[in-house]
């Protein structure tokens, strides 16, 4: 058994301290291979139910199976095991190991039982909404799960859950191709001249990617604008602003954040019902009342009655707390105005002002990064910056990163929609929209603001 197991990750994986075992890294780096080789020595020694399951498996040949053939074979153990073609078990300690992909069988996966060890191959695209029916599931007196996977995004659901914060009794391990013993000359060599490669650190080192291409906002420019007031020596200046998104259904959150001129520096974030949409803008009004901020509220849906609630509040006042709409399915600001360079008018170039509003702050957020990395100038008023104290800081950064560009049926460029957002399993990037909110074009002009 000794060849098909790397020494670097047997105490790794055979620890009994942790419930959760999450090996991930680059390719070459035999984490796959490994796996399975360890499997095959614990089903020799005792008796366990394997599951292994992977995202897609239209078939069986798209399973682990053959990898665990593979390991059973080069132990010269092919006796000792009946290999079916669905399942594998051990003639006498009678372990067994089954097949499912998750996207075509969540439903059974649910109701299997007595699963001793899950191997999720692939884990990198598991969707918390999965995860949260496949975590009960593996309920046995000693049960472990086991993730391998090489990372994707950074906005990944797995990535930030088991490797950024992982929940208690996990045990992490990151190995690439340097720890693989077994790795053959020729892949050596092709590895040895992908290092001048713009992607070697993702592909072959295991780094996640910062930016999705499709993004609307590129996370790379996002963390550039961290502090990025500081680093370019500006105090920043400017009204003082409180974008703020209402929660729209019981899983939802109501959110706000606080700029001044380019900055922002604040934002809040609380479970609400849609009954408490009066408390929720009271919590707002007297934030934007002790900060002297105007309000930029989504007007759509439930939000639709907060300058009403804002009003009755402002009713015992002289001094009245200044709010505006933002009606993100309206038509662009300025629609007969170029959208940049490009030559294409805004009406012509996006499909509602929310677009028109998600590209813009993209733009200062590129600008931003530009002027950091490669000393273009750029005015304040074209720039970004966040505030690194900034409370939920790490859940802004990939709400706004999260969102992909999408087209309407006339061509014309739009954000993903909390619809299409959630057949991806993602919520609702309340906070990321507060933020937008706060720059919308053509919103913070006096003659929008109800007094």
């Amino acid at each position: 058994m000794e060849p098909i197991l790397n020494r670097n990750l047997r105490g790794f994986l055979e620890s009994k301290e942790h419930r959760y075992y999450v090996l991930y890294g680059g390719r070459a780096s035999g984490k796959t291979y490994h796996t399975a080789g360890f499997c095959v020595f614990l089903a020799c020694e005792y008796r366990i139910k394997f599951l292994c399951v992977r995202q897609i498996q239209s078939r069986i040949s798209d399973s682990v199976k053959s990898t665990i053939e593979d390991c059973i074979e080069i132990a010269g153990l092919l006796g000792e095991f009946n290999i079916r073609e669905n399942y594998i078990e051990h003639k006498v300690t009678g372990s067994t190991f089954t097949f499912l992909g998750i996207s075509r069988n969540l439903r059974e996966i649910k109701g299997m039982s007595g699963i001793e060890i899950l191997w999720i191959e692939e884990a990198e695209s598991l969707t918390k909404e999965q995860w949260d029916v496949i975590k009960p599931t593996i309920r046995a007196e000693g049960s472990k799960i086991i993730m391998v996977f090489n990372p994707y995004l950074r906005t990944d659901y797995i990535y930030q859950n088991f490797v950024i914060n992982p929940p208690p009794h996990t045990t992490i391990r990151h190995i690439n191709y340097d720890e693989n013993p077994y790795l053959s000359k020729t892949m050596q060599e092709v590895i040895e001249l992908a290092k001048d490669d713009e992607d070697f650190n993702h592909i072959y080192l295991g780094e996640p990617l910062e930016d999705d291409e499709q993004a609307v906002i590129r996370r790379s420019h996002v963390m550039a604008a961290i502090d990025g007031h500081i680093k370019l020596g500006i105090n920043p200046s400017g009204m003082k602003r409180i974008g703020f998104d209402v929660a729209d259904s019981g899983e939802d959150y109501c959110a706000t954040v606080s700029v001044k001129g380019s900055l922002a520096y604040s934002s809040d974030l609380w479970k609400a019902k849609e009954d408490e949409l009066l408390k929720s803008c009271t919590r707002v009004w007297a934030d934007a009342r002790q900060t002297d901020s105007l309000i930029i509220y989504d007007a759509i849906g439930v939000g639709a009655a907060s300058g009403a609630k804002f009003n009755e509040l402002n009713e015992n006042y002289i001094n009245k707390v200044r709010h505006a709409k933002f009606f993100a399915g309206g038509q662009p600001n300025r629609p007969d105005s170029y959208y940049g360079q490009t030559g294409i008018s805004n009406r012509d170039f996006f499909s509602n002002i929310k677009a028109q509003a998600w590209w813009n702050v993209g733009d200062r957020f590129r600008n931003t990064y530009n002027a950091i990395t490669q000393g273009q100038v750029f005015k304040e008023d074209e720039m970004i910056f966040i505030d690194s104290t900034m409370p939920n800081l790490s859940k802004l950064i990939d709400e706004l990163c999260t969102p992909k560009r999408d087209f309407d049926l006339n061509g014309r460029v739009k954000v993903e929609s909390k619809k299409d957002l959630a057949k991806r399993e993602i919520a609702s990037p309340n906070l990321g929209d507060s933020f937008v909110n706060c720059f919308a074009p053509g919103v913070s002009t006096p003659m929008v603001i109800n007094l």
